[in-house]
Protein backbone atom coordinates (compact mmCIF):
# COMPACT_ATOMS: atom_id res chain seq x y z
CA UNK A 1 0.00 0.00 0.00
CA UNK A 2 2.81 2.40 0.78
CA UNK A 3 4.14 1.97 -2.78
CA UNK A 4 0.71 2.72 -4.26
CA UNK A 5 0.42 5.84 -2.10
CA UNK A 6 3.86 6.90 -3.33
CA UNK A 7 2.71 6.40 -6.91
CA UNK A 8 -0.38 8.50 -6.14
CA UNK A 9 1.87 11.22 -4.74
CA UNK A 10 3.84 11.24 -8.01
CA UNK A 11 0.56 11.53 -9.96
CA UNK A 12 -0.53 14.36 -7.65
CA UNK A 13 2.74 16.16 -8.22
CA UNK A 14 2.34 15.87 -12.00
CA UNK A 15 -1.26 17.03 -11.73
CA UNK A 16 -0.24 20.05 -9.67
CA UNK A 17 2.35 20.90 -12.32
CA UNK A 18 -0.47 20.91 -14.88
CA UNK A 19 -2.46 23.16 -12.55
CA UNK A 20 0.45 25.61 -12.19
CA UNK A 21 0.76 25.74 -15.98
CA UNK A 22 -2.96 26.49 -16.30
CA UNK A 23 -2.89 29.19 -13.61
CA UNK A 24 0.03 30.90 -15.35
CA UNK A 25 -2.11 30.87 -18.50
CA UNK A 26 0.45 28.82 -20.36
CA UNK A 27 -0.42 26.05 -22.74
CA UNK A 28 0.11 22.58 -21.35
CA UNK A 29 1.82 19.99 -23.47
CA UNK A 30 0.07 16.79 -24.42
CA UNK A 31 2.99 14.86 -23.02
CA UNK A 32 2.59 16.41 -19.55
CA UNK A 33 -1.06 15.36 -19.48
CA UNK A 34 -0.20 11.88 -20.75
CA UNK A 35 2.51 11.56 -18.10
CA UNK A 36 -0.02 12.41 -15.39
CA UNK A 37 -2.54 9.89 -16.74
CA UNK A 38 0.13 7.18 -17.19
CA UNK A 39 0.85 7.33 -13.47
CA UNK A 40 -2.59 8.21 -12.07
CA UNK A 41 -4.59 5.38 -13.63
CA UNK A 42 -2.40 2.50 -12.38
CA UNK A 43 -1.98 4.24 -9.03
CA UNK A 44 -5.74 4.36 -8.41
CA UNK A 45 -6.03 0.74 -9.54
CA UNK A 46 -3.36 -0.28 -7.03
CA UNK A 47 -5.14 1.67 -4.29
CA UNK A 48 -8.36 -0.21 -5.11
CA UNK A 49 -6.56 -3.57 -4.91
CA UNK A 50 -5.05 -2.58 -1.56
CA UNK A 51 -8.40 -1.37 -0.29
CA UNK A 52 -10.03 -4.69 -1.13
CA UNK A 53 -7.11 -6.71 0.24
CA UNK A 54 -7.19 -4.97 3.63
CA UNK A 55 -10.48 -6.35 4.98
CA UNK A 56 -9.77 -9.76 3.43
CA UNK A 57 -6.41 -9.86 5.17
CA UNK A 58 -7.97 -8.79 8.46
CA UNK A 59 -10.63 -11.49 8.30
CA UNK A 60 -8.74 -14.45 6.85
CA UNK A 61 -5.13 -13.97 7.89
CA UNK A 62 -5.46 -12.21 11.23
CA UNK A 63 -8.87 -13.36 12.41
CA UNK A 64 -9.94 -9.78 13.13
CA UNK A 65 -13.28 -8.17 12.56
CA UNK A 66 -12.90 -6.30 9.25
CA UNK A 67 -13.34 -2.53 9.23
CA UNK A 68 -13.18 -2.26 13.01
CA UNK A 69 -10.20 0.10 13.35
CA UNK A 70 -9.42 3.75 12.79
CA UNK A 71 -7.09 2.62 10.01
CA UNK A 72 -10.02 0.97 8.24
CA UNK A 73 -12.33 3.97 8.51
CA UNK A 74 -9.76 6.47 7.32
CA UNK A 75 -8.98 3.98 4.54
CA UNK A 76 -12.64 3.94 3.52
CA UNK A 77 -12.64 7.74 3.48
CA UNK A 78 -9.45 7.81 1.44
CA UNK A 79 -10.74 5.25 -1.05
CA UNK A 80 -13.96 7.22 -1.49
CA UNK A 81 -11.92 10.34 -2.23
CA UNK A 82 -9.79 8.41 -4.74
CA UNK A 83 -12.92 7.14 -6.49
CA UNK A 84 -14.35 10.66 -6.62
CA UNK A 85 -11.07 12.11 -7.94
CA UNK A 86 -10.87 9.36 -10.56
CA UNK A 87 -14.47 9.94 -11.67
CA UNK A 88 -13.92 13.69 -11.97
CA UNK A 89 -10.64 13.08 -13.77
CA UNK A 90 -12.29 10.66 -16.18
CA UNK A 91 -14.89 13.29 -17.05
CA UNK A 92 -12.15 15.88 -17.56
CA UNK A 93 -10.22 13.48 -19.78
CA UNK A 94 -13.30 12.90 -21.93
CA UNK A 95 -14.07 16.62 -22.15
CA UNK A 96 -17.27 16.35 -20.11
CA UNK A 97 -16.55 18.84 -17.42
CA UNK A 98 -14.47 21.68 -16.14
CA UNK A 99 -14.17 20.72 -12.51
CA UNK A 100 -10.38 20.92 -12.47
CA UNK A 101 -10.28 22.57 -9.04
CA UNK A 102 -12.60 19.94 -7.56
CA UNK A 103 -10.39 17.25 -9.09
CA UNK A 104 -7.25 18.79 -7.60
CA UNK A 105 -8.76 19.24 -4.13
CA UNK A 106 -10.29 15.77 -4.07
CA UNK A 107 -7.07 14.12 -5.23
CA UNK A 108 -5.01 16.07 -2.70
CA UNK A 109 -7.34 15.09 0.13
CA UNK A 110 -7.26 11.47 -1.05
CA UNK A 111 -3.47 11.31 -0.88
CA UNK A 112 -3.46 13.04 2.51
CA UNK A 113 -6.07 10.64 3.91
CA UNK A 114 -4.12 7.69 2.48
CA UNK A 115 -0.98 8.89 4.23
CA UNK A 116 -2.89 9.16 7.52
CA UNK A 117 -4.28 5.64 6.97
CA UNK A 118 -0.78 4.33 6.32
CA UNK A 119 0.51 5.87 9.54
CA UNK A 120 -2.48 4.49 11.45
CA UNK A 121 -1.80 1.08 9.92
CA UNK A 122 1.68 0.90 11.37
CA UNK A 123 0.14 0.47 14.81
CA UNK A 124 -1.55 -2.70 13.57
CA UNK A 125 1.65 -4.38 12.45
CA UNK A 126 2.74 -7.33 14.60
Amino acid sequence: MVASIGLCAVALRRGLALRRTRLKRRRRTRESLRAHLRIAKPAVLLVAVGFLAGPLSAAWLRDWTPLSTFHAWIGITSFGLFVAAAAIGRNLERGRGRAVEAHAITAGLAVLAAAVAAIAGFVLLP
